[in-house]
């Protein structure tokens, strides 16, 4: 019997969840799917410049399922840029954080949840 899959935790989610080519028609063959834990790897590896190792505490999982998370994800980029396909994000095994947990670095993922425009209105109207 295999082992149930383990939820990664995921700090946030993506502000846009569809990219790709202006210039194009999208129809069902010119998508590539990537899932919210995928992103997360992207996020905190190449964006916040975390270790593969420091991204699978984060993620609560082991270092080497998130080399084969990352590995997935730059592919799919890849592909998408490359190519000139869509690229949606969507899906997968995860669980949000809850910022509470000690591994969490992030410190404010409530705010992720929000959008960072609903953030800074929410800064905006406390500073009125």
């Amino acid at each position: 019997m295999p082992r149930p899959m383990k939820r990664r935790r995921v700090c946030c989610l993506p502000e846009s969840s569809r990219f790709g080519p202006l210039d194009s028609q999208t129809n069902a063959g010119c998508i590539v799917n990537m899932t919210i834990d995928e992103y997360e790897t992207i996020r905190l590896i190449d964006l916040e410049g975390y270790t593969q190792e420091e991204c699978a505490r984060q993620m609560n999982v082991a270092r080497t399922t998130v080399q084969g998370i990352y590995n997935c994800a730059r592919k799919k980029v890849a592909e998408s840029l490359v190519n000139g396909k869509d690229l949606l994000i969507k899906g997968g095994e995860y669980r949000l954080c809850e910022g509470k947990e000690e591994r969490c670095r992030c410190g404010d993922c409530w705010k992720h949840r929000c959008g960072r425009a609903q953030v800074r209105n929410k800064d905006n109207n406390s500073e009125m």
